[in-house]
């Protein structure tokens, strides 16, 4: 490993002989409302419609007096404007630019790449027209937030405001797509949300299967467990432990407890690095108080300082408002603040197909504008496999999908393996029998596979039954033992980016006018990758299970009311759990310390992830960075290269299910064959993406 201190040394004069790149380009805003706005001529805004919103569900219009609040009116720049965005953030890691690593402000942003202050002035002038309250203009100038009733909404965008009965549940929701008049159609893209189908958590509780809380005896995971698998010792050693570095969790509600936070640390030895600290804002918007998401603010606040423990945390939460996620509202004005946070981390989701092009847009917008402020996003795949419109369910029956708000070209997806000790029967190898002051027992990196709970793992199949067949008649996913214990989506997800723009024809499924985002150039030149033009998540995985194969996670969390227990006594009876909300937040830590590392914020990380990947796999991979060589893995490995098991999950229907006898079926690429959805392999693969990270030498090798 070279020097650390000189590499922050001479990243830093790289940055500040930067500085003056960027600062000739010239703004390429022009107008483009230029036609008088004539309300009698409308055209609509497609993809604004939730697939739930159909009559079957509706139970009438709400009150015109409802109030919604946040209501966020996505803008689109022009052409000219966008392809000079797209080259500006091309030059941003290209290190030959003058604009390498210049990062701007969202002044800046707005004035460079926004919507022509003239065309906002007729927009928010048309709301006001209508009765609306304009609350803000985003600085980039490319979104406005205003609120107003539901008949407000009606009158003015043609589009009525239903109460909608979902699964026992009443939601609320715009029945057609809203219309704008025709002369404002260049300027504006969508309305980003008019419903409260708000985006699910992609936490899972600790697992209790009936025949024992584990497979013989529990390996919780705590933060030196972190710090051993994924070599963060060496960088703690050297001094960096994310000092003068902020990660932002986005989130819809306060922790129940700041003391767990507090407890976290003390408990698992952290507190030593006393210039961590934790805080919770509310973004130019209201406190949420304790929500129903509590849990998932607090792990995430929690992993977030296991993995950097001298940074500084921030959980930036918003009410969940009619009509808008608060996560989103709290997201939009960190990006809009200045400084905005070097890092943020989302563990929240939704599939492509529900969210709809409207709010997709958004999302992407948001993250480009954050990735040119120097801004790094990490937001969890999922927790279903590849089903991602399948969040929480005994089988996947709308087909592959992934979430929303991991899949654009400006965020890192990350994905959620397990540990394969258990499998390979080699507990012993890779745990002491005691545990440490602070509750370590981790003794090196450990073998991982895909995070995977359903009968339709192959590792599963053969570990339970002694065959690898899960589907058919003889199948595991349709034997005793797999329908009563392993019938579920619950495992880490990944796919093809398949409807971020688009209306799909049938409800929740890839289908109709659906388009994924185009593959972004960085992702290539590293073996598995496919050649199918599209962005495929994810792009990095770190674990994130839940116990299945006797590893989880340990939480402080003691809200009785939400799930929680006392902080209190051996954290083996704390609470635990999995999922891509631990996973996220950590490797968003991981790149903090790497932004200490190299002394400056690093935007998107994507490129150089996959730049480094490409060096350590090329095109054939790399046997010495295989994950299952354990402990004897090469020690100069960037990446651990996962080849071992999939996240396939079990399925029911037509939609990419393989299901040739019995009542369970597996997803598949074929519903006519069997072509899991999917498998490891070497390289990049949709199971783990580039696969897990040695975090030491990850900043080490940064340019």
């Amino acid at each position: 490993m070279r020097s650390l201190r000189g590499g922050v040394l001479a990243a830093m004069v790289l940055f500040a002989g930067a500085e003056t790149g960027a600062a000739a380009n010239n703004a390429v805003r022009a107008p483009q409302i230029v036609a008088a706005i004539d309300d009698a001529h409308r055209v609509e805004l497609v993809g604004n419609v939730r697939p739930e919103a159909r009559p079957r569900n509706d139970r009438g219009a709400v009150p015109e007096t409802l109030r919604l609040n946040h209501i966020l009116l996505q803008l689109k720049r022009s052409a000219s404007a966008d392809q000079a965005l797209q080259r500006f953030i091309t030059r941003l890691s290209d290190r030959t630019s003058p604009d390498y690593r210049h990062w701007i402000t969202p002044q800046q942003f707005g004035a460079r790449f926004g919507v022509e202050d003239s065309d906002i002035q007729k927009i928010t002038g048309w709301l006001a027209l209508h009765g609306f309250q304009v609350t803000r203009v985003m600085p980039g100038h490319m979104l406005v937030d205003f609120s107003g009733t539901a008949g407000q909404v009606r009158d003015t965008f043609h589009s009525e405001i239903h109460y909608l009965d979902v699964k026992g549940q009443r939601h609320l929701a715009n029945i057609s797509n809203p219309q704008i008049p025709v002369a404002l159609a260049p300027a504006i893209g969508g309305i980003s949300s008019l419903s409260d189908f708000w985006p699910h958590t992609n936490f899972m509780p600790r697992a209790k299967y009936t025949f024992g809380g584990c497979k013989g005896s529990c390996y919780a995971v705590v933060p030196a467990d972190l710090a051993t698998i994924y070599n963060l010792k060496p960088l703690f050693n050297a001094g960096f432990a994310g000092q003068g570095q902020t990660i932002a969790v986005i989130e819809d509600s306060d922790v129940y407890s700041a003391a767990d936070w507090s407890t976290f640390r003390t408990t698992f030895g952290l507190s030593s690095f006393n210039t961590g600290s934790f805080s919770q804002v509310h973004p130019n918007c209201g406190d949420p108080g304790i929500g129903g998401n509590d849990e998932e603010a607090t792990l995430d606040a929690e992993y977030a300082t296991a993995a950097a423990p001298g940074a500084a945390i921030v959980l930036a939460s918003c009410p969940d408002d009619y009509p808008t996620f608060g996560g989103l509202v709290a997201l939009e004005s960190l990006i809009n603040s200045a400084p905005p946070p070097g890092v943020i981390s989302i563990s929240y989701g939704e599939c492509e197909a529900y969210d709809g092009a409207a709010a997709n847009a958004t999302y992407y917008a948001a993250y480009q504008q954050a990735i040119t402020e120097g801004v790094s996003i990490f937001v969890s795949s999922g927790d279903e496999g590849a089903a991602g419109c399948d969040a929480d369910a005994m089988a996947a029956t709308h087909g592959i999908g992934v979430n929303a708000m991991a899949s654009t070209p400006f965020n890192v997806a990350v994905g959620g393996t397990d540990f394969g000790d258990t499998y390979a029967r080699q507990n012993a190898t890779y745990w002491n029998t005691t545990n440490s002051s602070v509750y370590g027992s981790a003794k090196s990196y450990i073998p991982e596979i895909p995070w995977n709970n359903s009968c339709a793992s192959t590792l599963s199949a053969a570990y339970n039954s002694g065959s690898a067949l899960t589907y058919g008649s003889s199948g595991f996913c349709n034997s005793a033992q797999g329908e009563k214990y392993f019938l579920t989506t619950a495992s880490g997800s990944g796919g093809p980016s398949a409807c971020a723009t688009g209306t799909p024809s049938t409800y929740g499924v890839v289908s109709g006018s659906c388009a994924g985002y185009a593959k972004p150039s960085w992702q290539s030149n590293v073996a598995g990758i496919p050649g199918d033009g599209t962005r495929d998540l994810p792009d990095v995985s770190l674990f994130a299970a839940n116990g299945l194969w006797s590893h989880y996670f340990i939480v402080c969390f003691s809200d009785p009311y939400n799930g929680g227990h006392p902080c209190s006594g051996a954290p083996s009876g704390w609470s635990g759990g999995g999922g891509t909300s631990f996973s996220a937040p950590i490797l968003a830590a991981i790149q903090s310390l790497v932004d200490q590392y190299i002394g400056a914020p690093q935007g998107n990380p994507n490129p150089v992830y996959y730049y480094l990947a490409g060096l350590e796999y090329g095109a054939n991979g790399n046997a010495g960075c295989n994950s299952s060589n354990g402990n004897k893995v090469n020690a100069s490995c960037v990446f651990y290269d996962t080849t071992a098991g999939d996240m396939d999950v079990n399925c029911v229907g037509s939609n990419n299910c393989y299901l040739p006898s019995g009542a369970n079926g597996v997803l598949s690429t074929s519903s006519s064959s069997y072509n899991a959805s999917y498998s490891t392999a070497t390289g990049w693969d949709f199971a783990t993406g580039l696969g897990s990270v040695n975090a030491a030498n990850l900043a080490a090798a940064w340019p």
